[in-house]
């Protein structure tokens, strides 16, 4: 193989993971443009080294010994696994709710790329990152049109003795639930603090439910220390 058609293999899947990259970066994403980048770059390169491998084991004679034979998918192997780590340390657990998962998978896809285009599969090395693209765009906006499952944290602080049943009553609607509620009693100050574990079944933004749903407990009479409205 040429010089040349190896580092366009190179400059090809560094350009198509950093698309990819690029999309993650405007979403503020830890695993940007950078580091899409070189993944794609680095998996083109593996899958170039196991082809030369390959071909300079199959070309090497030893006089009195049979030629040797090179698997050319060993090296490329491997970084179906070794991408897995990486994708990994993007997502994070913050309670019930997972973040990174869609930046851990666009990782194992510019991976997926820079083999494709290592391999010389430009067409459909192109062909996979523009529908990447087109997914992650589209999508993104798809996921306001339709309602889905939400769960948060509403902790109110109050000097009143009123029982978690009468803040229930308040917000609980149509689309709002109350699934289980934490409760306690201070003595001492005076102060009674309860947190309701809320599933809201919502579409847009589901936060925005947060106002209405204070503005219900303030206008309720309830004498209030402090109001908290928090992912799970």
């Amino acid at each position: 193989m040429e010089l040349q058609e190896l580092l366009l293999r190179i400059i090809v899947a560094s350009v198509l993971g950093g698309l990819i990259g690029l999309e993650r970066d405007i979403h503020g994403r830890a695993a940007g443009l950078r580091t899409h980048m070189l993944v794609s770059m680095g998996s083109a390169l593996f899958m170039i080294m196991s082809e030369l491998v390959a071909i300079h084991a199959a070309t090497m004679t030893n006089p009195g010994l049979a030629r040797i034979f090179s698997d050319p998918g060993r090296i490329a192997a491997q970084i179906v696994t070794g991408i897995g780590f990486l994708g990994a340390g993007t997502i994070i657990k913050e309670g019930l709710t997972i973040r990174g998962l869609t930046t851990a998978a666009c990782l194992w896809l510019a991976a997926a790329v820079g083999m494709t285009a290592g391999g010389g599969y430009f067409i459909l090395a192109i062909s996979t990152t523009f529908f990447a693209l087109i997914f992650l765009i589209s999508l993104h906006y798809l996921e306001r049109v339709y309602p889905k499952d939400s769960y948060r944290v509403l902790t109110i602080e109050t000097p009143q003795d009123i029982t978690p049943k009468t803040l229930i009553n308040l917000i609980t609607e149509k689309n709002v639930k109350v699934v289980y509620v934490e409760f306690e009693r201070d003595y001492k100050k005076g102060l009674t603090i309860i947190k309701l574990h809320v599933h809201i079944f919502h579409k847009g933004i589901t936060d925005v439910l947060s106002h209405l749903i204070i503005e219900k407990i303030e206008s309720g009479n309830i004498p209030l220390k402090n109001i908290k409205w928090s992912r799970k």
